[in-house]
């Protein structure tokens, strides 16, 4: 299973594995099967409400409405969880922007759109080949959209995890954190932990500026380095007292 860097704006290196092809396959397949389940329940219902019944084409254009929720399934729900179906949840994969920037909805409109020629044309096999011979092994929409898969289960971290030891001869940078208890620290950790491996830039600014409100301090640090340094500081400074 390949390993990728993803370089953040915040300029944080995050590490990833690469989904490989087999956990992908089991994701869509896992999507399937809700496809099938969802389709029988439609069927018990046209069964109990006697839809059959009906004129031809109120029958057709039922038919193609109840169509909907499966064909449009990927991109919605990629845009509701973040790059995940149903599938992708379970099997813990996960799709990312190389860049380290969000996907946006355009680039989920792309890996829908392209999900015509990798998977439902081709009965899957072009996709299939280019996730195997890709070196990140991208589909022909991943490569399209600037996205790839990754798997979450083997999150690697930070380059500058929070968990390991602070050196020696580390000076720190804010007094002030000795102001903070260790609740305060906890929560700061594993909120910034969150945000982090999320992509969510958004709570990582407020979370910063929740920091310097309480700690009175100024930096012109990237939020993800300034969160790092007192969390450094405090392990510092509290471990020296």
């Amino acid at each position: 299973m390949a390993n990728l860097i993803i370089n953040t704006s915040q300029n944080v290196n995050l590490h990833y594995k690469i989904a490989n092809i087999g956990v992908r396959v089991l994701a869509f397949l896992i999507d399937l099967v809700i496809f099938f389940a969802y389709f029988y329940l439609v069927d018990l219902l046209m069964d109990a409400l006697q839809i059959r019944m009906w004129d031809d084409w109120t029958v057709i254009g039922i038919n193609q409405l109840l169509l909907l929720p499966v064909m449009f399934y990927s991109l919605y729900m990629n845009i509701i969880f973040q790059g995940q179906t149903v599938g992708k949840m379970i099997m813990k994969i996960q799709v990312v922007k190389l860049d380290g920037t969000p996907v946006s909805w355009g680039d989920y409109m792309v890996l829908w759109a392209m999900r015509l020629v990798d998977i439902w044309a081709f009965l899957g096999s072009l996709g299939f080949l280019f996730i195997v011979f890709s070196e990140k092994s991208q589909r022909i929409g991943d490569h399209a959209a600037g996205t790839v898969v990754i798997n979450k289960k083997n999150y690697v971290g930070l380059d500058h995890t929070l968990l390991e030891e602070v050196p020696q001869d580390y000076t720190p940078v804010f007094p002030q954190v000795l102001s903070l208890t260790d609740k305060d620290i906890r929560l700061i950790k594993e909120t910034f932990s969150i945000a982090t491996k999320s992509l969510d830039y958004a709570t990582l600014k407020m979370l910063r500026n929740k920091v310097e409100s309480i700690l009175n301090t100024h930096s012109e640090m990237y939020d993800s380095d300034y969160l790092e340094t007192v969390l450094k500081d405090y392990y510092s400074l509290t471990n020296s007292m």
